[in-house]
């Protein structure tokens, strides 16, 4: 008797073969490569917001700029978060002092791999009160942040980060 194969009981071995080496072939791919570039790609996004909020302090790995000062929030900042943001609960001076903070803070932790776990968790929350609260409309970009966040807090750092060389350790 012979029996249909429906294509939710396929097995991957029925595969042609061309495909099952491509998927072989992606299934290569370093945890750790995907992890690093997660975490320099989101980091980034964060970083550069900050940077927008704070004056006396620029540094632009990528475009070169370096200005080393004590930085301070920018009178833009605070206007942003008066007229644009608006978000509910907390006053525009400590929205926008909390949000230059965390965009500086959880990149450069991001970025070594320190409490990357944490880190990630930090910018979602951010992420998703940007995305409730301030642009409702970009769900696309907020959900590509989202994705990234979520898979550093599912699958951590991978092996090029300080968390990974700590656990080694302990």
């Amino acid at each position: 008797m012979t029996t249909a194969t429906t294509p939710h009981t396929a097995n991957t071995s029925t595969a042609p073969a061309l495909l099952r080496n491509f998927i072989a072939t992606c299934s290569r791919i370093p945890h750790s490569l995907i992890a690093l570039l997660a975490r320099f790609s989101i980091a980034a996004v964060f970083w550069k917001s900050g940077q927008t909020k704070v004056e006396g302090l620029a540094i632009d790995l990528v475009g070169g700029e370096f200005h080393l000062g004590w930085p301070h929030l920018s009178e833009s900042a605070v206007a942003l978060f008066q007229q644009e943001y608006k978000l509910p609960l907390l006053p525009p001076e400590i929205a926008a002092t909390l949000a230059a903070c965390a965009e500086h803070f959880f990149p450069i932790l991001l970025l070594l791999g320190i409490a990357t776990r944490l880190s990630a968790l930090g910018l979602l929350g951010m992420t998703l009160t940007i995305q409730l609260f301030v642009y409702p409309d970009a769900y696309p970009t907020h959900g590509t942040w989202a994705a990234l966040l979520l898979y550093l807090v599912a699958q951590g750092p991978g092996k090029i980060s300080f968390d990974h060389w700590i656990a080694k350790r302990y």
